[in-house]
């Protein structure tokens, strides 16, 4: 979609929004809006009971001669309005227009006595929310829906389009990147295969991103059994993604985000239930995410150096697929007892996680992963389970949740977990019992981080068909993105 940012909407503009403050006059408009339009417009508006309190809307058809349709959205009262709030609005004002089948249209906020964010910025917020929002996954569309125009352009006023444009930037960097991680978590696993998404992660090159790719032989050398030991039930060969933006201090340490990256999830011979097992085509909701950051991070040149190392395989089941009560040896030297193949996500992170910190001596590991159902049960999918050994970490994603909508709520860890995974036969087992799965599994994961700064985010309930919201209908949600992004800008950028 192209947004454009000017002092004053053009005449021609026929469809007309305007974002208003609670109580806030509405704005002439240029000629959309003219004289003899009030008094209609003002009958609609007492009509409609419309305020401008937050998430009022309301469309008027025909309002002027020069204008076909209005719409207004309400922002609440305007010395309260926040970034977040104004993101969803853009995102609102961007479903409203493409359920009427609009193509363009002209945006004017009229947002008198905004404290908590500037006037540009709030326009490029309002840009931001579209953008995110108009996004659709049609690849495997023979035919176009009904009436298929889509919005293809918004034209914004600002008070200086220059400066709304720049900050739009960096949103628009931002959408790119949670774009490309809602689109890797829609694919079918027949198209995304690991090779497949390792080609689609090398594409990020084109961005300055350096990208190695590691093939089985490669990580058989460096003791990969647990991740390899997932993936040998399949045709589909692993991959191991290694991704580099360094853009901040030369010899600065890097920060380091990991994404679990199963492209099919059968359970192996573990097997799942048929019911809902199509959806196991988003288990690498945590990889897409890992690659969708770094072309953000890429797009809008953060200024920091940042990892980002996905493992990617198909958990399949075949003669040679891995066995209930298989022991496997992790690249750190640690053996598992593989008591539930369905358990698979842990054992691919633990050899990326120690590969990770072994190599790159990070200042933090964050990894991301669809791993337990257990965290939905106590979580609904509203919120992503974060485990952590490192309290300023957790602090820093807690606060980056609340200010972006990508929420996450902390889950206890202690010793008393970590001895439930505890094994008879080798150094630990992958599952720990009935009870506490989200948590047992974080136990597993800390067994191979050592003392690096660390945290786990199981994204099961958020990463794919999670709650709707005004910036993103879509099933693969795209979340941790925008979060990820929020904590590297806000403490780790030089």
């Amino acid at each position: 979609m192209k947004i454009t940012f000017v002092s004053k909407l053009p005449q021609q503009v026929r469809i007309l929004c305007i974002v208003i403050s609670e109580g806030a006059p509405l704005p002439p408009a240029g000629k959309a809006l003219n004289d003899a339009s009030q008094g209609r417009i003002s009958q609609a508006v007492k009509v409609a009971k419309f305020t401008g309190k937050r998430d009022q809307t309301l469309e008027i058809l025909a309002p002027s001669k020069s204008c076909d349709r209005l719409f207004l959205f309400g922002a609440g009262e305007a010395a309260k309005v926040t970034a977040r709030e104004l993101e969803l609005t853009g995102g609102a004002l961007a479903g409203a227009l493409g359920a009427a089948k609009v193509e363009s249209a002209g945006v004017v906020l009229n947002l008198p006595g905004l404290k908590l964010v500037k006037a540009d910025e709030a326009a490029a917020l309002v840009a931001s929310g579209a953008s995110l929002r108009n996004y659709q996954f049609l690849q495997y569309k023979s035919k176009k829906p009904e009436n298929g125009k889509r919005l293809e352009s918004l034209v914004i006023e600002a008070a200086t389009p220059a400066k709304a444009k720049a900050a739009f930037a960096n949103y628009e960097a931002l959408a790119e990147g949670v774009h490309l991680a809602r689109d890797l978590v829609n694919e079918p696993a027949n198209v995304l295969y690991p090779a497949e998404f390792a080609n689609r992660a090398k594409a990020l090159s084109k961005s300055g991103v350096k990208v190695e790719i590691l093939n089985p032989a490669q990580m058989k050398k460096l003791g990969m059994g647990a991740l390899l030991g997932v993936s040998q039930g399949s045709p589909f060969e692993p991959r191991l993604v290694v991704m580099r933006w360094d853009g901040g201090k030369a010899g600065e340490a890097p920060v380091a985000f990991i994404g679990k990256g199963v492209t099919f999830d059968t359970g192996g011979v573990s097997i799942k239930p048929a019911g809902g097992m199509e959806d196991m085509k988003g288990d690498m909701g945590g990889a897409a995410c890992v690659t969708g950051l770094m072309l953000a991070l890429a797009k809008r040149k953060a200024k920091a150096n940042v990892i980002g190392a996905i493992g990617i395989v198909e958990n399949a089941i075949d003669g040679a697929a891995q066995r209930p009560g298989d022991v496997v040896k992790s690249m750190s030297g640690q053996t598992i007892a593989v008591l539930n193949t369905d358990a698979e996500g842990r054992l691919i992170l633990a050899d990326v996680l120690w590969y990770v910190q072994d190599r790159f001596k990070p200042k933090f590991m964050v990894n991301l992963a669809t791993l337990t159902g257990a965290i939905m049960g106590a979580l609904g999918k509203d919120y992503a389970g974060l485990f952590s050994n490192n309290d300023e970490l957790s602090t820093r994603l807690t606060e980056a949740g609340l200010e972006t909508g990508e929420r996450v709520w902390r889950m206890p860890m202690g010793p008393e977990y970590d001895k439930l995974i505890d094994s008879d036969i080798a150094d630990m087992k992958n599952i720990g019992g009935r009870f506490g799965g989200a948590i047992t599994a974080a136990q597993f994961l800390q067994r191979f981080v050592n003392k690096v700064p660390w945290a786990h985010l199981d994204v099961a309930g958020t990463a794919m068909d999670s709650t709707k919201t005004a910036i993103n209908q879509s099933w693969g949600s795209g979340w941790g993105v925008r979060l990820l992004n929020r904590l590297v800008a806000d403490h780790y950028e030089s």
